[in-house]
């Protein structure tokens, strides 16, 4: 395995811990910071949105450079982010400081896959990719709780230091090792990845996307709260709870990724989805008990991000017909579904902890993941009714399992 795709998959790493660290820290930020958790809860929504909007709208922009200069370029500004989030003076500025990051990591991941399949032979490409994207896999079981665990223990700003130093090892891995010369062709312009938003079908894979993820990120963003002031977690052992739901994460991918190979991408996106509503209708109830709250936590994150192989493979199943031009426009546009998913649940969750209570969070999360359920139900029947069948090749959906 070249030593370049191990800095890719470092940067991945460094970019996913400090995405969904965020979650863990809440309760520490707002408390020094002096503002409630729904505001503290816009610094996921403001990310996710940052995401979004960069992927698309800069991977545009940038087509011509260098894939070398602007994967330099990339961590530079991903660190300042961080750097920036560290010595951030007041709330405000830390949420400029997240914005900064989302716009580096939306186009990381854009050109990423592109970097990382030139330095394999052209056999290995999707290995490659997969590799690389096991980074944020194991920043969810690694990065995060350990993130967590030195928020609450030396201070919030420490976390976002300890990420600007790995941005500092993955630039200097990416300087020393990723080619100069890498072949690439140009980026669609957004002229015409707005083409590809014409096409309803791909809407509403886009839909399913996000309003199952915003549906999960209603409560998921309000997991350290709930567990600390409902479950009666101390702030310590939260970082292990954490721990625990990256884990179950790690290992529900896998089992999306073969759910999908089997029974083809509609079919196991109904049973997550119907999995993912139960565990947070569920959760309602057994929040205020820490052990039933452990072991509903720990089936959440089985089926919290399943469903991103399916996702993934029926957009590009869908794209293939529609778009058959665009077919890596859709699939990065799903990634921004992803994260304004990510966004408008994490808005939608502050305000129904403002008006309701935390404990809301959870069973109007599941009532939204039933809406994204249902979604799925009608993809699917559209499809019986038209031309797209959309199962994946042998193994397409275990390679996405890494995302």
């Amino acid at each position: 395995m070249p030593i370049a795709l191990l800095a890719l998959t470092l940067s991945a790493f460094a970019i996913g811990t400090t995405e969904f660290v965020i979650v863990g820290l809440l309760p520490t930020i707002g408390a020094d910071l002096g503002v409630s958790l729904p505001s503290a809860g816009l610094l996921v929504s403001l990310y996710a949105l940052g995401v979004a909007v960069g992927a698309p709208v800069l991977t545009a922009l940038t087509g011509k450079v260098p894939r070398k200069l602007l994967l330099l370029s990339l961590m530079v500004l991903f660190t300042l982010g961080n750097l920036l989030a560290w010595q951030a003076p007041s709330y405000e500025s830390l949420i400029i400081a997240r914005i900064v990051t989302g716009l580096a990591h939306g186009v990381f991941f854009s050109i990423g896959s592109t970097i990382a399949t030139s330095l394999v032979p052209k056999e290995k490409a999707a290995s490659a990719i997969a590799i690389m994207f096991t980074g944020l896999t194991v920043a969810l079981v690694t990065g995060v709780p350990l993130g967590t665990f030195i928020g609450q223990h030396f201070g919030w700003r420490e976390t976002f230091l300890a990420v600007s130093a790995l941005g500092v090892i993955a630039f200097i891995g990416s300087l020393l090792y990723v080619p100069k010369n890498i072949t690439h062709s140009k980026p669609a312009s957004l002229l015409e990845q707005l083409q590809v938003l014409k096409q309803p079908r791909l809407l509403l894979v886009y839909a399913m996307t996000a309003v199952g993820y915003g549906g999960s990120f209603i409560a998921f963003t309000f997991l350290a709260p709930i567990l600390q002031d409902i479950s009666g977690f101390s702030a310590g052992t939260v970082s292990l709870v954490l721990l625990v739901y990256g884990i179950s994460v790690a290992v529900g991918n896998i089992w999306g990724g073969k759910l999908a190979d089997k029974r083809g991408p509609i079919s196991a996106l109904k049973i997550i989805f119907a999995l993912l509503a139960a565990v947070l209708f569920v959760l309602t109830f057994t929040a205020t008990n820490p052990w039933l709250a452990l072991a509903t936590v720990l089936v959440w994150g089985a089926v919290a991000f399943g469903n991103v192989p399916g996702l993934q493979v029926y957009v590009v199943r869908q794209a293939e017909h529609h778009t058959p031009n665009a077919v890596d426009v859709a699939s990065g546009l799903n990634i921004a579904a992803f994260n304004l998913g990510i966004a408008g649940g994490a808005w939608g969750g502050g305000l129904i902890v403002a008006h309701m209570g935390l404990i809301h969070t959870a069973w109007i999360g599941g009532l939204v993941v039933l809406v994204a359920l249902a979604l799925t139900a009608w993809s699917g029947r559209l499809d019986r009714l038209g031309p797209v069948h959309a199962e994946p090749a042998e193994g397409s959906a275990r390679v996405i399992a890494g995302h």
